[in-house]
């Protein structure tokens, strides 16, 4: 009896362990040196010089339809009306820009 409960509870926690995403955490300190670099030219401060009614506030993100991960890295990766594109800085940084955003907006950007 003990040998069939160790098997099933070796299956569930098999099973349990295999279904579960694996957890990527992007790196919002690489995200900033990143958006410094590439981004502020038009966005310092979470602002849009370009288009000054699309900031990167939480508000305006969330009015946009932008407010998440996904959004913003298909924006960033594909650019979109005057922004350029940015594949050159690959998925990585892509997705660590994408979470400084996110991180900013939640934060007030300060």
């Amino acid at each position: 009896m003990k040998k069939l409960l160790s098997i099933v509870l070796l299956a569930i926690a098999f099973v349990v362990v295999a279904v579960q995403p694996p957890a990527l955490a992007a790196d919002v300190a690489h995200g900033k040196q990143i958006f410094t670099g590439n981004c502020a030219a038009c966005h310092i401060g979470g602002k849009n010089s370009i288009n000054p009614t699309k900031t990167l506030s939480k508000a305006d993100l969330e009015k946009w339809g932008m407010f998440s991960a996904d959004k913003i890295i298909t924006q960033v990766t594909n650019g979109k009306n005057a922004m350029p594109n940015f594949k050159r800085l690959g998925e990585t940084s892509i997705a660590d820009v994408s979470a400084y955003v996110l991180d900013q907006a939640e934060n007030g950007w300060k």
